[in-house]
């Protein structure tokens, strides 16, 4: 288990990297006491030729560049392959603007190839590589050092399973010809925009009941305030303030350190300094934010009125489709794409790319009264009209 700890050994792991056809790659990280991931480990693999094929990447001992990984990442000729990649292109993304390309993401392949809804890397290991995961140490602090054989092994062990899972998923996309369908999911998981939370976007993830302008004009000041606070800071923003204190500070609309002091929910770190400052002001500028810029919710009367008959039928139809094809049925098409399908809507994701041709086309004739469905036996049959 060779772990490399200095620019020049990654340098060279990355060089010969860049000679084989795909590196499998993922990352250890803390997250708890940050706003942004705490990059820990990273594990690289590329095909098993019997030496140091698989290796261990130490960021956080001596003094070291990723500037060679990311080098690596930047060279399309090799496919970047993780599983589940998402927070580990967020730490890459944060940490140095690059995303790997070209990716492949074996838990969206799975999912295409019929392996369910986000299944585990366990679960392909156990499946496709016909192997057992050590879970001791799952739960551990990647951060101390020195690391243990047993979570060297552990980590290694996500990078070295990978390959076969990788290779049989690929085959199996290039086989049915759904290649370009993880190609389309992919898209998204490249982009900027997937990792970027501004501060004044950050009320839309705070949940409450109440839709009154004035008081989501609060809400989205104080969300503000924290988004910013913790991102400066690189604190959790539940550190800051918690979404239920939040939610009461909007409802009793402090303007004063005394009336801040009287909140059941605010910690005590917030009451006083910069904190306090922030929320009073926040409270503030919600309360004379001019009517023209408060925030609107759609009111639910206003929303086009959902078929109930028409959903039902989606949903029958997305389940032959599923069974059809063997792609997971969230993929094509979540709950709420079928009901703004059934309410009129067009402007949906399960109208677009491979969605339309597995389910989005047929979707369409339903809605239009183009064909009917019956059931033969256990399958459900589509009949023209």
């Amino acid at each position: 288990m060779k772990t490399l700890t200095t620019t020049e050994e990654l340098a060279q792991f990355c060089d010969m990297a860049r000679t084989q056809p795909y590196v499998t790659i993922d990352t250890e990280f803390l997250r708890e006491r940050t706003y942004y991931s705490k990059l820990c480990l990273i594990q690289l693999a590329v095909p098993d030729f019997g030496g140091d094929d698989a290796v261990l990447v130490d960021p956080l001992v001596g003094d070291m560049s990723l500037e060679p990984l990311y080098e690596l990442f930047r060279d399309t000729s090799v496919v970047k392959v993780f599983h589940a990649a998402r927070q580990d292109l967020e730490i890459f993304f944060v940490e140095a603007g690059v995303f790997p390309e070209p990716l492949f993401d074996t838990q969206v392949a799975a999912m295409v190839c019929g392996f369910g809804e986000q299944v585990g890397y366990e679960t392909l290991v156990r499946r496709i590589a016909k192997q057992s995961l050590d879970k001791s140490s799952r739960f551990t602090d990647w951060s101390r050092r020195p690391l243990t054989d047993a979570q060297k092994k552990y980590a290694l062990a996500d990078v070295t399973h990978l390959r076969k899972i990788y290779e049989f998923l690929a085959g199996k996309l290039e086989e049915n010809n759904r290649t370009h369908w993880v190609t389309e999911e992919i898209t998204t998981l490249t982009s900027a925009d997937t990792y970027t939370l501004l501060p004044e976007d950050a009320w839309q993830r705070v949940k409450t009941r109440t839709t009154a302008p004035k008081f989501l004009a609060i809400v989205r000041e104080l969300a503000k305030f924290r988004e910013a606070y913790a991102q400066e800071r690189n604190v959790p923003r539940n550190r800051v303030f918690k979404d239920d204190a939040l939610i009461e500070l909007a409802s009793t609309k402090p303007g004063s350190l005394a009336d801040l002091g009287r909140s059941r929910l605010l910690l005590r770190e917030a009451r006083k300094g910069e904190i306090a400052d922030g929320i009073l002001k926040g409270v503030k500028a919600g309360i004379e934010c001019p009517q023209s810029d408060m925030p609107k919710v759609a009111n639910p009367k206003d929303k086009a009125q959902v078929n109930p008959a028409l959903a039902d039928l989606l949903r029958v139809l997305l389940k032959a489709k599923t069974e059809k094809s063997g792609v997971a049925s969230k993929l094509i098409a979540p709950t709420s794409d079928l009901d703004r399908l059934a309410s009129g809507e067009r402007d949906v994701p399960a109208l677009s790319g491979w969605r339309r041709e597995v389910f989005g086309e047929d979707a369409l004739r339903l809605c239009d009264g183009q064909i009917a469905l019956t059931a033969k036996g256990s399958s459900i049959k589509i009949i023209k009209l």
